[in-house]
């Protein structure tokens, strides 16, 4: 038999070979002719393989297929569906540049606050080693390396923010001292609002090792050091700090005062010798901005307030029941395993333990005791040995909670960063002393209580209820206008005393606000006339924007005078709460096995975790 009919006869009797017609056979290749294709299709096909045919009628005649009788599920791919086709994620990788390479190996180390001796471990440089770099791979950096690259990422940061601060008119501080691992640290934040945006933007400017006594001289003269290397000495609206007696007494000596500015203007020019002047050393050498103290600060303070009143009253020996059963539960969950799982396992949740310098960790502990019916409370008692709470402290605990709780709400919004403004302060005073004075009539053991708060309150921030700052800052919160006033007789003043800012504003104020109003190439500037600015008058700016409608910070746009008096206002926070934050950060950077980490180091890399250099510098 001839090798074309000896393939001739292995192609009949593959089972589809009705669909083709044999042609003939060259070397190891046959050739068909397809029934199914209109016109003369022809086909190649190895002797011994029927793939390129089965192929074909998969790819043509798919429908034919699964129609044809001889088909069946197990030899026809076409009645099976087709298996997913390989991805090759080596070619949907993107290769790298070397710095940023770098500056992924730096955001990595900084953000999620790791150890400089990460960059020589053996596990991490092997992940590293699999990340494909354009060009020639340089050698990965060890630790003193990248300590030398951090420290010019560092520098490009403070450049960045010298250079944001050049921008901008108004800008607030906070400022307090923390102690950890037997060293101190003077740590400071900035805050600002973009004037033409109208986004809160905040940044750490300090975090610096505070050497000796913590007195009112040092505390001053590293602030102003801070301000100074910013730039910020002109345009620092206020600094936020708590109620300590050291930060008070700095702002106090060194807070330049406007009797010294009026008499700077009408002082006659003298001549002094320099060199004496400056081999002379005084404490009025240089001068601190405007002081605010904590909202939140103070806020905690009337807990003490109201802890002395109920200490003092009739109602001391059932507070004093009940919070000491209290901490007697407390103590027994935080300091023993089985009754920490035995509480867990009876009421599906924790204990929460106050922390004493927190007061509203205090109220939440409380709240969560009281949201657990007696009954069961009192079981728990049982089996830890403690004493049983009894109907009238439990209820003196649930009342205790309902009249502090708008104190808990009002400390939460001031502690705020993002959209927390200065004037945010007045309105919450109000609505804080008004809903704490309504709970009255739903009181039984502790009625005296609202007005206990709301006193504490009132004496608390007597310097605040009529202050002009914050007067002016609360009305140029589209948010809350006039809307928070009840007196009308207030009302009118606080109009009155808008109107008069408006008309003092300064020619430089007025043309800043314009400049973020519009865009600079806007041709109506071309077209502009002086009498415009004068027939638009500031009884008429403030009437049209007490009558507008909308709460956003937007609508400031559409009245320049109102904008320039909020930025200039507003521009402060109501607490020091962010550089609180910026301790708890620094808390997680310095730890007891990071120690021996130089204080400048330390300094580093905790602001640029806060400020998230690298995280911005990626999304840009």
């Amino acid at each position: 038999m001839s090798d074309s009919a000896e393939a001739s006869g292995c192609f009949k009797k593959w089972k589809y070979s009705h669909h083709f017609s044999f042609l003939k056979q060259a070397d190891k290749n046959i050739t068909v002719l397809c029934k199914l294709c209109p016109g003369e299709k022809k086909l190649s096909a190895a002797v011994n393989s029927t793939s390129n045919l089965l192929k074909h009628l998969t790819r043509q005649h798919r429908r034919t297929l699964l129609s044809d009788p001889c088909s069946s599920s197990t030899d026809n791919p076409a009645a099976t569906p087709a298996k997913q086709a390989k991805l090759d994620f080596t070619l949907a990788v993107q290769k790298v540049s070397e710095g940023e390479f770098k500056k992924m190996i730096a955001g990595y180390i900084v953000e999620e606050m790791l150890p400089l001796r990460t960059v020589e471990s053996p596990s991490f440089r092997c992940i590293l080693n699999k990340i494909p770099v354009c060009g020639k791979k340089a050698a990965l950096p060890d630790r003193k390396t990248f300590s030398t690259y951090l420290d010019e990422c560092y520098a490009d940061m403070e450049m960045e923010l010298k250079g944001k601060f050049e921008s901008l008119q108004y800008i607030s501080t906070t400022a307090d001292i923390w102690t950890s691992h037997n060293k101190s640290f003077l740590g400071m934040t900035a805050h600002w609002i973009d004037p033409s945006t109208f986004v809160r933007g905040h940044a750490a400017l300090a975090c610096k090792r505070v050497r000796g006594r913590h007195t009112y001289d040092v505390i001053g003269n590293e602030i102003e050091q801070v301000h100074s290397a910013y730039g910020l000495n002109s345009k620092v609206t206020a600094t936020v700090t708590d109620n300590g007696s050291n930060f008070i007494k700095a702002f106090r000596m060194f807070q330049k005062s406007d009797s010294d500015e009026e008499s700077e203007e009408d002082e006659e020019v003298t001549f002094t010798d320099v060199e004496q002047t400056l081999s002379t050393e005084s404490e009025g050498q240089f001068s601190l901005p405007p002081h605010l103290r904590c909202a939140s600060h103070t806020l905690n303070l009337i807990f003490h307030d109201v802890e002395k009143w109920l200490q003092a009253n009739e109602s001391k020996f059932i507070y004093r029941s009940a919070t000491s059963k209290c901490s007697a539960m407390w103590t027994k969950a935080n300091r023993s395993s089985v009754a920490s799982e035995l509480v867990d396992n009876f009421f599906k949740k924790k204990l929460i333990v106050p922390i004493s310098t927190r007061w509203n960790s205090f109220h939440d502990a409380l709240s969560r005791i009281t949201d657990i019916p007696l009954t069961e409370l009192n079981t728990v008692c049982t089996q830890f040995g403690i004493k049983c709470f009894t109907d009238r402290e439990y209820l003196f605990l649930k009342e205790y909670c309902i009249v502090l709780k708008p104190l808990t709400v009002a400390l939460d919004i001031l502690q705020g960063e993002e959209n927390c403004y200065f004037g945010i302060l007045l309105p919450t005073l109000e609505i804080l002393m008004s809903r704490t004075l309504a709970l009255r009539d739903e009181l039984k053991l502790t009625a005296s209580l609202p007005d206990v708060i709301v006193k504490a309150i009132k004496v608390r921030f007597s310097s605040m209820m009529d202050n002009k700052e914050a007067l002016l800052a609360a009305v140029t919160l589209p948010k809350f206008k006039l809307r928070w006033i009840r007196e009308e007789e207030k009302k009118g003043m606080v109009r009155a005393m808008l109107t008069t800012e408006c008309h003092g504003l300064s020619l430089e104020d007025q043309q800043h606000a314009q400049d973020h109003k519009k865009p600079a190439d806007s041709t109506d500037d071309f077209f502009s006339f002086e009498e415009d600015d004068c027939t638009y008058s500031a009884e008429t700016e403030v009437m049209e924007y007490l009558k507008s409608a909308g709460s956003e910070l937007g609508v400031l746009s559409q009245f320049p005078r109102i904008k320039a008096i909020s930025l200039r206002h507003n521009t402060a926070t109501p607490s020091s709460a962010p550089v609180e934050r910026l301790f708890s950060l620094g808390n997680l950077v310095l730890t007891p096995r990071r120690n021996r980490l130089s204080s400048e180091r330390f300094e580093r890399l905790t602001l640029m975790r806060y400020n998230h250099f690298f995280k911005n510098k990626a999304a840009k």
